[in-house]
């Protein structure tokens, strides 16, 4: 047992502190829940989204190859080298009960801009650019889930080993000192009574 003076102020003080650690307790335990339920969400996306890329890929190099087929290797490397380096990949957060969970966003202006000419290419090509360009989007929006299921999951365990120590050790240690206290002082209380009807009744014999 932890020294403690058993006093009436004591007493107010490891209640007060007790009652803290219990609602930091369920604080915690309401984190953790709501934390939880957005990484099921975000595991569920990661499923979809991987499978999405999975089926996006295989159609993206059917194209491929296709293109190498009508177009030839020469013209479709001097097709790719006028694509122009993507730099419109941005990242921006939000917050999640505290946690910064990235958000990521592609400017959709280069699909739109083609710089390479079309009497050099065909249809094909174009259609293995689009799906390149879906690739890319999909790429970009598995890196976000993923990150973000990281910080989540790594949240959610720091959340549960305070929630842990607030349930397992502070409360209760904090009860016991709540019942010692309560008890010194219900014994003092016994032995000041006591006292004093000893006291009174010495009084009456004089």
């Amino acid at each position: 047992m932890e020294t403690v003076v058993p006093t009436k102020g004591n007493l107010k003080a490891v209640k007060n502190s007790s009652s803290l650690a219990k609602l930091g307790f369920d604080l915690m335990d309401k984190k953790r829940s709501i934390l939880a339920r957005e990484l099921m969400l975000i595991i569920k996306r990661i499923k979809e989204t991987y499978k999405e890329i999975q089926e996006t890929y295989a159609s993206a190099y059917k194209s491929f190859q296709l293109a190498s087929v009508t177009l030839g290797v020469a013209k479709l490397k001097a097709l790719a080298a006028t694509v122009p380096i993507d730099n419109t990949v941005k990242v921006s957060y939000r917050s999640v009960m505290g946690v910064e969970i990235p958000v990521v966003s592609i400017k959709e202006e280069q699909e739109k801009n083609l710089k390479y000419g079309f009497y050099n290419s065909n249809s094909v090509f174009d259609e293995t650019f689009k799906k390149f360009t879906r690739v890319k989007s999909l790429t970009a929006k598995l890196a976000e889930l993923e990150v973000s299921a990281y910080r989540l999951a790594n949240a959610i365990e720091k959340t549960q080993k305070r929630a842990n120590s607030l349930r397992n050790v502070m409360i209760p240690k904090f009860n016991s000192l709540i019942k010692y206290i309560g008890d010194s002082l219900e014994e003092k209380d016994r032995e000041e009574f006591s006292r004093l009807k000893i006291v009174k009744k010495y009084k009456n014999e004089k």
